[in-house]
């Protein structure tokens, strides 16, 4: 199947790199990973506190924290060259083997953190001898939001640092 004017487009923005110095490093991306799942704790826990909880309120820290994600999410899929954002057909064969073993492995993650909550719900239920009904769902919508961006957050992690240019073999691009 050929290349749609869409497929072209998201693949000239996905690699984009005026801003590749944002994400150029591991330690950067790391930075950036951290701050991501930050403000998506932030987010889905002050959308969980609006919807089951009482304080309208919250909808002010969704709104700030949005943007800074929005740019964050941007920055995180510009490292990964929109590894997981772009159509199958816009990548090569390497692409199509990382995007697998990203997914393969996010799901990895995301599997034993649902481990781990159905085990901590589990506990809380038999501690305080009550039923769960009001606790499972926000709990569920904090996993479903990190099993929802682990595949992302984990090819960020995964990409190797671009390799500068080097006009001769010393890295001494003054001499000639």
């Amino acid at each position: 199947m050929t290349a749609t004017r869409y497929d072209r487009r998201m693949y000239a923005v996905m690699n984009d790199r005026r801003a590749a110095a944002a994400y150029a490093t591991a330690g950067r991306r790391r930075l950036i990973v951290g701050a991501h799942v930050a403000l998506t704790a932030v987010g889905v826990a002050a959308w969980i506190g609006t919807v089951f909880g009482s304080s309208w309120s919250l909808t002010v820290v969704i709104a700030v924290a949005l943007l800074p994600w929005v740019l964050l999410t941007g920055m995180l899929n510009g490292s990964t060259r929109g590894l997981l954002e772009l159509r199958g057909r816009m990548l090569d064969e390497r692409q199509l083997v990382e995007r697998d073993r990203v997914r393969a492995l996010a799901h990895r993650i995301t599997l034993w953190l649902l481990v781990a909550a159905a085990v901590g719900a589990g506990a809380y239920s038999v501690m305080t001898d009550t039923p769960l009904r009001a606790e499972v769902t926000p709990v569920l919508v904090g996993v479903l939001a990190a099993h929802w961006m682990m595949p992302l957050w984990v090819a960020s992690l995964r990409v190797q640092d671009d390799l500068a240019d080097v006009d001769d073999e010393f890295g001494d691009s003054s001499a000639s």
